[in-house]
């Protein structure tokens, strides 16, 4: 950043260019740095504040080539480039204007189980489970992310989980290690932190550094976040160049104490993490940890956190620690590889920010690979991008992060008023700061007519009702719910297809969302309820239309 200081500039021997729109034809098909371009400035330009180039230009200098009279300059990004370069191009400073082109190499891993990870690239591949996915559905064009980092070694990750497997060849070249100890004498406390030879981490359970995985979890978790990238062996994580450090407080039936929740993130605070991933939850409000977490929160790291599996509205119902009013947290619903929430995941059009890939999810685990769902997956998605990005912008805080990664989330119609952003997280959108576009396949964008149809309201004990829907002309249509409120999980609305196929099964709170897309002119609507608890109901106040 150049702050106004005067940039110097040296004559080059290149020829004096002028710039028409011709020249740069089709620049929206070309690949380039959202919002940055590169600018020479006439020869006669030797000497000029950042400040009056910015002004100039209406543009904010990001960095300057003096040898070649350069100044790289970063627009608006919802701005076109032909309507940037068209605009710069009338100064008359500019010799030659054009856009920070990418070239790439096509970066990929050579991790033979790439294919199965889903989350990462889903290119229409069944899960593990035999689910065909919807290309696009995935963390956000990773390969491209690739091509501008993999990663920073440096970027300390605290996985507070079940322990990691130490000798797991995926995760062994990314274990984080404290230099103090593992250079130190065996026994002995080297860095005087509290625990003896923590080489990989900590152990609160015992006190030790011996955090080895004895569940799985942990171990699952860090893969997806930062597996070894690119060594012929296994899968790739989100990252492929972090420092993993094992934080265990859950035992080998996955559970663990409050008092051993706070031991292990003060560790992770005192002892550098950036990004804390935590895939657990439970329990009731809790002060002491809730402070544990503003400390992470004052030693500037990221707290990431799972939104938890009770398909619940954490709006209404608190799901700690995710629930709580940090800056730092991140919490993270779930998806499926079709992009719909998934049906365990919980919700919250305010406490749940963001959705990543949780459902029959390919990672690591003692020794092996599995596959695990919950929002315990999707979180260390959302962790391995902060890393990535963080890594690459170091100079990011936690709060400036999170709301990046929260800007440039991709919009999914599975999410929407489901969580803040109505998206899941994109490593490609965070990592170049852009917007990506709304999502056409979302029923909110496309053309709609009024309907009527609905339950009484409150519906009758052992409701068993049959409606029928008929949309003239309709190749694709949606239902759209206005009101939506039934006991959660026993009285249901089903979406029968003419075939007979569940399309959809509805239950819970869903006010204001639409269906999932039916195929045709014709859906079978079929509500049930049982013997108790008689809510609401449900209205229809419109269908979306393609």
């Amino acid at each position: 950043m150049l702050n106004g200081r005067a940039i110097k500039f040296f004559a080059t021997a290149s020829l004096a260019l002028s710039v028409t729109a011709t020249a740069h034809a089709n620049l929206e098909q070309v690949e380039a740095v959202p919002g940055e371009y590169i600018v020479r400035l006439k020869p006669s330009i030797k000497e000029m504040s950042a400040t009056q180039v910015a002004r100039s230009l209406g543009a904010y200098v990001k960095s300057t080539i003096p040898s070649q009279n350069i100044v790289v300059v970063k627009r608006a990004t919802f701005e076109t480039a032909d309507s940037a370069i068209k605009t710069m191009a009338q100064s008359s400073l500019v010799d030659v204007v054009e856009p920070n082109y990418i070239y790439r190499i096509n970066k990929t891993s050579n991790d033979p189980m790439m294919e199965q990870l889903w989350g990462l690239k889903n290119f229409g591949q069944k899960d593990p489970k035999g689910q065909v996915g919807v290309a696009g559905i995935d963390v956000g064009n990773i390969e491209q992310a690739w091509d501008i980092t993999t990663g920073d070694p440096n970027m300390v990750i605290a996985v507070i989980d079940t322990g990691v497997d130490f000798n797991h060849p995926d995760l062994k070249p990314n274990l984080w290690v404290n230099e103090a100890e593992a250079n130190g004498q065996a026994g002995i406390d080297d860095d005087n932190n509290g625990v003896i030879d923590d080489i990989h981490g900590y152990n609160s359970i015992t006190n030790t550094g011996n955090a080895t995985d004895d569940q799985g979890h942990g171990s699952h978790c860090a893969g997806t976040i930062a597996a070894k990238g690119d060594n012929g062996i296994g899968i790739v994580g989100v990252v492929w160049d972090a420092k993993i450090m094992a934080v265990k407080f859950l035992d080998r039936n996955g559970s663990g104490t409050l008092e051993n929740a706070l031991k292990s993130i003060d560790y992770a605070t005192k002892m550098g993490a950036k990004v804390m991933s935590n895939s657990w939850g439970g329990g009731g409000f809790s002060q002491t940890l809730l402070d544990a977490i503003k400390r992470s929160n004052e030693a500037g790291a990221i707290f990431i956190a799972a939104a938890g599996n009770s398909n619940q509205d954490n709006d209404a119902r608190p799901a700690y620690p995710a629930t709580y009013d940090v800056p730092n947290i991140i919490s993270v619903a779930a998806i499926d590889n079709k992009g719909a929430k998934a049906s365990f995941s919980s919700y919250g059009k305010r406490t749940v920010h963001i959705g990543a890939p949780g459902v029959n999810v390919w990672s690591s685990t003692g020794g092996s690979y599995a596959s695990f769902s919950g929002t315990s997956m999707a979180t260390p998605h959302v962790s391995g991008v902060a890393a990535l990005v963080w890594g690459y912008e170091p100079s990011l805080t936690a709060l400036e992060l999170k709301q990046r990664l929260l800007a440039t989330a991709t919009p999914i119609a599975g999410l929407k008023n489901r969580v803040r952003t109505n998206g899941m997280v994109n490593a490609y959108a965070a990592l170049t700061n852009t917007v990506p576009p709304p999502d056409v396949n979302d029923p909110a964008n496309w053309n709609s007519v009024p309907a009527e149809y609905a339950s009484s309201s409150p519906y009758a004990k052992n409701t068993n009702e049959t409606y029928e829907v008929h949309v003239e002309g309709a190749n694709e249509f949606a239902l759209y719910f206005e009101k939506f409120d039934t006991e959660a999980n026993y009285d249901t609305l089903q979406l029968v297809a003419a075939d007979g196929t569940i399309i959809q099964t509805l239950s819970g709170n869903n006010d204001d969302v639409f269906s999932a897309p039916v195929t045709g002119n014709y859906v079978k609507l079929v509500f049930k309820s049982d013997a108790s608890v008689e809510k609401t109901g449900w209205k229809i106040t419109k269908i979306a239309i393609r």
